[in-house]
């Protein structure tokens, strides 16, 4: 039985001549891009910078011009989806004209209003991303509640709905049937395997997971993710469009369960657990370990260059190193519950530090994000020699 299309926003995305770019909620929002054929004129005249991405058979090349900053997150973090709106925002501020998606009106309403006071508050802030004002980014996104509407013209969608197999799938396979074969659809999954999203699609070329970091205002990162099948143009396409709007894609050359970040992450999660589980750290200067320690250099550096900067090289590094870290690897524990007496040591722990209730968590976030900001700007302008 296939569910609701109302369980998803969409988005529209189309550049507009004068749009050269500079520089846990409801997840309704899918995003379409297109493109507005001023934008390939923009490139032929030598406007700007840009790339050219294959476009799929039997379509002409598409042109993205422009270099775009990172774009962000929202500072509210109210409902309507996080991702999504921040997608909207993202496609705004690299110049692309964004339709809104859902068939209930009225969500379409609340996420345009939502996305108007985050715009504005990012303007005021000096953190609007792109070479146009508010006002002018806003005047770009617009909703509709015609699906088939939405989808005509469109050569990438975003979808953003809950992380969800089966709805995911029960959307894409709608969407599969009324989308040509110009446009890519992606998914901002953050662990679902491609190769179960889009299991059985006829366009199954022209998908891919692009799924952002949160919150993506501030942190610009975007891992591609290819189904098996995936076409390299898709892939090519989706990587120029990220660029385009000032992302930093990666590609996941093949499908792994919690791509790259994520298993990163859940490492990392999993030994400062297991740590604190054995009373070797409290939660507090656990965290400080890495804020006050790996985090400092990790915001500019990656563990393989701080590994090749800590010796004469990735080689001399490995012959330092490698039976030291062969021992301690050794040691890990087993995978952590997550839970019990465990649980309610860390949850007190930073509830200290910050209260969980809503306005002492909303404040915190907002302080977070205006420190990933700050942190982004820093990294604009410092260049490596």
């Amino acid at each position: 039985m296939m569910l609701p299309v109302l369980l998803a926003f969409v988005l529209f995305l189309m550049a507009l001549p004068r749009a050269r770019g500079s520089s846990r909620a409801r997840h309704r929002i899918r995003a379409m891009v297109r493109q507005h054929p001023k934008l390939n004129a923009q490139h032929q005249a030598g406007e700007g910078t840009g790339t050219t991405t294959e476009a799929m058979p039997g379509s002409s090349p598409l042109h993205y011009s422009g270099n775009s900053p990172a774009f962000g997150s929202d500072l509210l973090n109210k409902s309507l989806g996080l991702i999504g709106r921040s997608w909207a925002m993202l496609f705004a501020s690299g110049g692309f004209r964004v339709k809104l998606y859902d068939i209930e009106q009225q969500q379409v309403t609340g996420a345009l209003d939502t996305i108007r006071k985050e715009m504005k508050l990012l303007e005021q802030s000096g953190a609007l991303k792109g070479s146009l004002g508010a006002e002018e980014q806003l005047a770009l996104i617009s909703g509709c509640s015609d699906l088939r509407e939405a989808v005509e013209g469109t050569v990438h969608i975003q979808e953003c709905v809950p992380e969800n197999l089966e709805l995911k799938q029960q959307l894409f396979a709608q969407l599969d049937q009324i989308v040509d074969g110009n446009v890519v659809l992606s998914s901002s999954s953050s662990c679902l395997l491609p190769s179960k999203l889009f299991a059985g699609l006829v366009h199954v070329r022209q998908c891919l997971v692009a799924h952002p970091v949160n919150p993506p205002y501030h942190v610009p990162l975007v891992e591609l993710v290819p189904h098996p099948e995936t076409a390299p143009a898709t892939m090519d396409r989706t990587y120029a469009l990220m660029r385009q709007i000032g992302q930093s894609p990666v590609r996941i050359l093949k499908e792994v369960d919690g791509f790259a970040l994520n298993r990163l992450q859940y490492a990392l999660i999993g030994e400062a657990w297991r740590l604190v589980e054995a009373g070797i750290v409290s939660p507090g200067d656990l965290d400080l370990v890495m804020s006050d320690g790996l985090g400092l250099r990790y915001a500019f550096i990656g563990p393989l260059e701080t590994m090749h900067l800590n010796a004469e090289g990735m080689l001399s590094y490995c012959d330092r190193y490698r039976e030291g870290m062969k021992r301690v690897l050794k040691t890990f524990g087993p995978i952590p519950e997550f839970s019990g007496a465990v649980a309610e040591k860390v949850h007190q722990a930073m509830c200290v530090k910050v209260p969980d209730d809503p306005e002492h968590l909303a404040a915190r976030r907002e302080w977070r994000d205006g420190c990933l900001m700050r942190l982004a700007k820093l990294k604009g302008q410092v260049q490596p020699p």
